[in-house]
């Protein structure tokens, strides 16, 4: 049975501004067939023991040819796998996607699309440049910065398009800027036209250099700008002046800094959002993970079957409470089984959690750690009480 592929947009660098499409169909992926993505936590919906096959393109050097990576997904789909194109920004604006759906189709192969948001425009947004704006530009269009250098003849119509259009925006043409803008100016473009490149659009490292049309390419060299970056062009760019909204966020405390987060990848995203909020680029690298014991639950098991005899029960940790609760619903049994027993938590994340199925911890230390815990009983425990700590 044939499998199924998903061509895939990635949005423009900001994990967070990908679909939820895409987000649904990297949760069901088997094979993740991913380009160089600007932000490397998007693979972390798929599931951990999918396929990741790396085919991305750097400017000048292609891990994979795309015939080739059109031939991987009729492969992948024909062993029956559910398949997931990944691509930066949009599939079928500048990603060929259309020539890997031709093939899949020519296979009599199912896919579908899931389109991205591109970079032509959301890029500029986040630099605080409209790519159209009452009275000032009225169309738009999006141009390669970088054609098939096998043609040998450009395909863009320079003459219609440097002055047909009000806003012009090239992706992937930073390397090209120096032919790029001498086309614009001698097809009737003035060099005085604002223009702007953007390096890491969406990213907390982006960057926005104001230019014009003549000075771009020469400015581009002297600051030493490199890909990833789009070129804006027209009288639209004179609006981040006003615009510059994500610039702003330079002033939230953490703005600039890069933080490491390597808690479990099921507890990083909440920590990860607060430190997003306060600007901080976030790095996620998990150093530890949560597994049953190697020799399975047989003590907690037993614990849980005579739970009638302890006189308190002490968590330490969100992740003990999660288990032991599973294993207590997995015996049939629900928090009633736990009776007159007083119950401990380390700290107020752990009791929150305890709350969380309807339990009230008696005790919770103010002093976060497990001498805390100790502290905090003294004199409340009967002699000879019975103690149960189910811990990771």
């Amino acid at each position: 049975m044939a499998g199924m592929v998903y061509l895939v947009g990635a949005g423009p660098g900001d994990y967070r501004l990908i679909s939820l499409k895409a987000v649904d169909c990297l949760k069901r992926a088997e094979v993740v067939v991913y380009d160089r993505l600007a932000d490397d936590r998007i693979l972390g919906w798929a599931p951990r023991d999918a396929e990741f096959i790396y085919v991305g393109k750097a400017s000048s050097h292609h891990t994979m040819k795309q015939p080739d990576i059109n031939q991987l997904l009729v492969d992948k789909a024909k062993e029956g796998k559910t398949v997931v194109r990944l691509k930066g920004g949009d599939p079928f604006v500048f990603g060929r996607g259309g020539e890997e759906g031709l093939l899949l189709e020519e296979n009599g192969l199912p896919f579908e699309v899931v389109p991205g948001i591109t970079s032509a425009i959301s890029v500029p947004a986040y630099a605080g440049i409209p790519v159209t704006h009452r009275g000032i530009a009225t169309s738009f269009a999006v141009v390669t910065g970088h054609e098939d250098p096998t043609k040998g003849k450009s395909n863009i119509r320079w003459d219609k398009l440097a002055t047909g259009v009000d806003t012009l925006v090239f992706l992937m043409g930073v390397a090209n800027l120096p032919h790029i803008t001498e086309e614009l100016i001698e097809n009737g473009r003035p060099a005085d036209t604002p223009a702007a490149v953007i390096r890491w659009g969406t990213k907390p490292e982006q960057e926005v250099l104001m230019t014009t049309v003549g000075t771009a390419a020469e400015d581009v060299k002297r600051k030493g700008l490199k890909p990833p970056a789009i070129f804006i062009v027209g009288e639209v760019v004179k609006l981040r002046e006003n615009l510059q909204w994500f610039d702003k966020l330079s002033q939230k405390p953490l703005f600039g800094r890069t933080v490491l987060v390597t808690r479990a990848r099921s507890q990083a995203s909440k920590l990860t959002a607060c430190l997003e909020d306060l600007g901080a680029r976030v790095i996620e690298k998990p150093a530890i993970a949560i597994a049953a014991p190697d020799d399975g639950y047989a003590a907690v098991d037993a614990a849980i079957a005579g739970i009638d005899a302890y006189q308190w029960l002490i968590f330490t940790s969100t992740n003990g409470v999660e288990r032991f609760m599973e294993r207590l619903f997995a015996a049939g049994r629900d928090v009633r089984a736990l009776g007159y027993a007083k119950v401990a938590a380390i700290g107020k994340t752990t009791a929150g959690k305890l709350a969380s199925y309807g339990i009230r911890a008696d005790v919770v230390p103010q002093e976060f750690r497990a001498e805390g815990i100790l502290e905090a009983l003294k004199g409340k425990l009967p002699p000879h009480a019975k103690i149960l700590l189910p811990r990771a």
